[in-house]
């Protein structure tokens, strides 16, 4: 079967954004005074293929663990659906 998985990682929250707050920074000089909390992260889309939706959910993990995001400073998080 084959699955497409959309998958997010961000800074954990007691990691500092520094890219996120220079974004914020040159927001509020553009004059988005509304903007008051910026964290950017990495999204990801792939297909994969797998026996059952258990299995593709372990094969993300398994590549978000070993490759996709920095387990000292990241998390992740994704969503799965079946391609037909």
């Amino acid at each position: 079967m084959k699955y497409k998985a959309r998958i997010h990682t961000h800074p954990k929250k007691s990691v500092l954004d520094p890219q996120g707050q220079t974004t914020l920074h040159a927001l509020e000089a553009m004059g988005f005074k509304e903007a008051v909390s910026l964290r950017i992260g990495k999204y990801f889309e792939m297909t994969l293929e797998a026996a059952d939706r258990a299995k593709a959910e372990e094969s993300i993990h398994a590549m978000c663990d070993k490759l996709l995001h920095n387990p000292v400073i990241e998390e992740y998080a994704f969503e799965i659906q079946e391609v037909v």
